[in-house]
């Protein structure tokens, strides 16, 4: 059976990439997490001192990363420069600068590239913001995953360990998430016109699998193990 693309779109907190990595397992697909990516690239400009709003230093510090993502047991490793920063990457200074560093163009254009590159060979799993819209238009499957924002605040805060802020203001910061992405000059958060809208906010994760692998049924007559 011929391997498809499958694009995941959504905003902060949608449960993404869970979904995305369950579906890719479930098809023996690569899944790609483009969200890791541009995190990884705020951990390393932040890490370097930088100042995140000049974007020439940004560019520099992103065309000199050596990024690579690798699948592990626990989930998507990300490595940089050797590192594994896994876990570094979901920190609350991490997540209070992400948005503003996926604004830069230079920046997505070099992991768009990258992206590309992935799924050049089709069998890929993506999630992110602007996967069917600007980096696999062409990708056989793509479904726009959200929830409302108290349902997506009360979901990430319970995934952490040690929260570093209340519920309430979680939820307030995945709605200032979702005002930058959307308002962006580049790339901006928008639903595909071909896509499949999909609100998790009375569904299971699991109910939210199979009605992402029952479209990837639906498109190749098949497929999964």
């Amino acid at each position: 059976m011929d391997k498809i693309n499958v694009a995941l779109d959504g905003p902060a907190g949608a449960g993404k990439s869970t979904v995305a990595r369950m579906v890719a397992h479930k098809l023996g697909y690569i899944y790609v997490d483009t969200g890791a990516m541009y995190r990884a690239v705020t951990w390393k400009a932040l890490q370097s001192g930088l100042d995140i709003t000049d974007e020439s230093s940004v560019r520099d510090c992103v065309e000199r990363m050596h990024l690579v993502l690798h699948p592990g047991e626990t989930g998507q490793q990300v490595i940089v420069d050797g590192e594994n920063i896994t876990t570094f990457i979901r920190s609350s200074e991490v997540n209070q600068a992400v948005s503003q560093i996926s604004q830069i163009p230079s920046v997505r254009q070099r992991l768009v590239q990258m992206q590309k590159q992935m799924a050049a060979n089709k069998g890929v799993v993506m999630d992110g913001r602007d996967i069917g819209t600007s980096v696999l238009p062409d990708a056989e499957v793509k479904v726009f995953l959200t929830a409302n924002p108290r349902v997506r605040a009360e979901r990430r805060y319970a995934e952490l360990e040690q929260p570093e802020m209340t519920l309430e203001e979680l939820e307030e910061e995945i709605k200032r998430r979702d005002d930058i992405d959307r308002n962006r000059e580049v790339s901006p958060l928008r639903e595909a016109e071909d896509a499949y809208h999909l609100d998790s906010s009375e569904m299971s994760l699991q109910e939210v699998v199979d009605a992402v692998l029952e479209l990837c049924m639906d498109r190749v007559g098949g497929g999964a193990e």
